[in-house]
């Protein structure tokens, strides 16, 4: 893996962070009335995983795209389109659930996000085996994020904005 890429790669899994970090707001009166389903893990739990996620994105993203530039070009383009889509909708979840208040609509597109998360586990894995092992539990919190998602906007008919 070489520094430059590493550089670009946390650089975009960081931004990502700000960007869903400037919408959530766990304390605001909405989300402190909405019910929540007892699997949901506490507050303190989400900032710790997704500061992991988003260091482990930047490290996997960046070992398959130091692999992929010179053993095939059009792979390292197609792996750059899917990370920065999987990126773009990273961030829009927080705007959607938090800011917009829908969490219908944030519920489904978490399980866009948890497709795209698998494909990138995916490209990441044909590319490096162990890289994509490595960026797997990305894709398994998506997944758990969207079935929490689901349980609150079951929870709560109605609470939209």
């Amino acid at each position: 893996m070489h520094c430059p890429t590493l550089l670009r790669t946390t650089a975009a899994a960081a931004g990502t962070a700000v960007v869903g970090a400037l919408a959530t707001t766990p304390d605001s009166l909405w989300y402190r009335t909405l019910r929540k389903p007892s699997f949901q893990p506490p507050a303190a739990a989400f900032p710790l995983v997704w500061t992991a996620l988003y260091a482990d994105i930047a490290v996997t993203s960046a070992v398959t795209l130091d692999a992929t530039e010179a053993a095939s070009p059009s792979e390292h383009a197609a792996y750059r389109r899917a990370l920065a889509v999987n990126l773009a909708l990273n961030g829009a979840w927080s705007w959607l659930f938090w800011r917009s208040r829908q969490p219908w609509l944030a519920a489904a597109e978490c399980a866009v996000l948890t497709v795209s998360s698998a494909d990138l586990v995916r490209r990441t894995a044909g590319a490096n085996r162990a890289a994509g092992i490595a960026l797997a539990p990305y894709a398994a919190w998506c997944g758990f994020a969207t079935v929490l998602s689901t349980a609150i906007a079951r929870k709560n008919p109605g609470r939209s904005r």
